[in-house]
C-alpha cells in the first residue's frame, strides 16, 4: 500500500480557535458515545443477577453479550449508510434513540430470550453512533489535531464504562438490576439536542451522494485491500477487549476460592473506576502519541504492552496490585481504540467514510462477539486466570497485523483541510503537503 500524502503538524494546542461549530460536534460526539458505552456496559454489571434470576449459566449469558455486539455490525453498516446519505447529525440522533429504547425494554424482559432480542436493539443503536460521530468529528476538525480530538472524544468510552458502574452501584441495591437498564432511557434526551444544536460538516455538504449499491462497490472494489487489513486488526483488538472487559467486573466479584477476587459490589464499582481512569488516559495519550510518531507505531506499541499486562493482571492478588495493574492493563489494553476514528477517516473518501468506519469498527466488533462467549466457557472449564488471560493472544494478532499491513496515514489531508487551512483561527498556520 502506498503512504498517503501528508502535511506538516505545526505546533499549538488542539483547541485553540476551534469554532462553535466545531466543539458542537465535539460535545455531540462525546456525549453521545459515553452513553453508548454506558447502556452497552451496564449488561456486565448484571451478569451474576441475570444468571440467578432466569436460571442460566455463564455460557448463555456470554451469548447474549455476544449477540449485541453481533447486531453492532449491522447497526454500523445501515446507520453509517445513513450517516453519508441523510446527514452525519440526523444519524446520530436516530441511533441515540434506537440505543435507548432498546436498554429501556431490557429492564421488562420477562426471560433470558427476550433480554437477548432486547439487547440486539441496543446493539443495533450501539453500532450505529460511533460511525456518523468519528465521521462528524472527523471533518470538522483540521488534519494535523484530528488524532488528539478523536482521542478525546474517545475518552467517552472510560466516563461512560464508569458511568455504568455507578448506575450499577446505585440502582441494583435500590431497585434490582432491572432498574439499571430504566437508567439507560435517558440518552434519549441527547438524541434531541443534537438534531437541534449540531450542524452538518461542510464536507459532508458539498460531497455527492452515493446509492447504497455505489456505497458497497467503492468500498469492496475499490479500497478492498484496506478494508480487510483493518477489519483484520480491528477484530483481533477487539476480540482482546471485549473476551477480558465483558468479565472483569465479574472476575471481581468472584470469591477467591473460585479463582477471583472476592470484592463486594462497592469494591468493584471502585476499582472499575480507578481503571477506567487509567483506560481514559490511555485514549487520551494514543491521540497525542500518534499524532507525533504516528498510527502505526502507536498501535502496535499499545498491543504488545496489553499483551504483557493482561496474564500480569490475572496472576495478581491484594487490593492495590488490582489498582496498579488494573490500570495500566486498562491503559494500554482500551486506549488504543483512539486510533480507529481518525485512522479509518484518512483511509476513505468522504462519500463513504461513515459507512466505512462502521461498517470495519462494528464488524470487527461483531467478529469479537465470539470472545465473551469464549472466555464464559474458558471459565466453567479451566476458571478465571486461564479463561481471561487467554485474551492477550488477541492483542498479540493484532499488532502482528498492524505491523504487515496497515498503512500510515498520520496527517493526511481531508477535502475539507485544504479549505480549513487558510484559517489561522482554525488551523493556527496554513499546512503545507508534503
Amino acid at each position: 500500500m502506498s503512504a498517503p500524502t501528508v502535511v506538516e503538524a505545526p505546533s499549538g494546542p488542539w483547541y485553540r480557535g476551534a469554532t462553535k461549530n466545531q466543539w458542537r460536534a465535539f460535545a455531540g460526539a462525546y456525549l453521545g458515545w459515553m452513553l453508548d458505552v454506558m447502556d452497552l456496559i451496564i449488561f456486565s454489571f448484571v451478569i451474576s443477577y441475570v444468571i440467578a434470576e432466569f436460571g442460566a449459566d455463564a455460557g448463555a449469558a456470554g451469548l447474549v453479550a455476544s449477540g449485541t455486539l453481533i447486531a453492532s455490525a449491522f447497526g454500523g453498516i445501515v446507520f453509517g449508510f445513513l450517516a453519508d446519505r441523510i446527514g452525519r447529525t440526523k444519524s446520530m440522533m436516530l441511533s441515540i434513540l434506537c440505543y435507548s429504547i432498546g436498554t429501556l425494554l431490557c429492564g421488562f424482559a420477562p426471560n433470558l430470550q427476550m433480554l437477548f432480542v432486547f439487547r440486539i436493539i441496543v446493539g443495533l443503536g450501539v453500532g450505529g453512533e460511533w460511525g456518523a460521530g468519528a465521521a462528524l468529528v472527523s471533518e470538522t476538525w483540521p488534519a494535523r489535531h484530528r488524532g488528539k480530538v478523536m482521542a478525546w472524544v474517545q475518552s467517552a468510552f472510560a466516563t461512560g464504562y464508569a458511568l455504568a458502574a455507578v448506575v450499577a452501584a446505585i440502582a441494583i441495591p435500590l431497585g434490582g438490576w432491572r432498574w439499571a437498564f430504566f437508567v439507560g432511557v435517558i440518552p434519549a434526551i441527547l438524541a434531541f439536542w443534537v438534531r437541534h444544536n449540531t450542524e452538518e460538516s461542510d464536507i459532508w455538504k458539498k460531497t455527492q451522494r452515493v446509492s447504497a449499491a455505489g456505497a458497497v462497490k467503492k468500498l469492496f472494489a475499490e479500497h478492498r485491500r484496506v478494508v480487510l487489513a483493518c477489519l483484520g486488526f480491528t477484530a483481533a483488538a477487539s476480540c482482546g477487549y471485549w473476551g477480558l472487559f465483558t468479565w472483569v467486573p465479574s472476575y471481581l466479584s468472584t470469591p477467591t476460592a473460585d479463582g477471583g477476587q472476592g470484592l463486594d459490589l462497592l469494591k468493584s464499582t471502585t476499582w472499575i473506576i480507578i481503571m477506567q481512569v487509567g483506560a481514559a488516559a490511555g485514549f487520551i495519550s494514543f491521540g497525542y502519541i500518534s499524532d507525533r510518531i504516528g498510527r502505526r507505531k502507536t498501535f502496535m506499541f499499545f498491543f504488545v504492552a496489553a499483551a504483557v499486562m493482561v496474564p500480569v493482571f490475572m496472576l495478581v492478588r491484594g487490593d492495590v496490585a488490582v489498582i496498579i495493574f488494573g490500570a495500566c492493563m486498562a491503559f494500554v489494553g482500551t486506549g488504543f481504540y483512539s486510533g480507529f476514528g481518525p485512522t479509518f477517516a484518512e483511509l476513505f473518501p468522504t462519500e463513504i467514510r461513515a459507512f466505512a468506519q462502521g461498517f470495519i469498527y462494528n464488524t470487527g466488533r461483531a467478529i469479537s462477539a465470539l470472545a465473551p462467549a469464549m472466555v464464559g466457557f474458558l471459565l466453567l472449564t479451566f476458571g478465571p486466570t486461564v479463561a481471561l488471560g487467554s485474551t492477550a493472544g488477541f492483542y498479540l494478532l493484532a499488532a502482528i497485523l498492524v505491523f504487515f499491513f496497515l498503512p500510515e496515514t498520520r496527517g493526511k489531508v481531508l477535502e475539507s483541510d485544504s479549505v480549513e487551512s487558510s484559517s489561522p483561527a482554525t488551523n493556527g498556520g496554513t499546512g503545507v503537503a508534503a
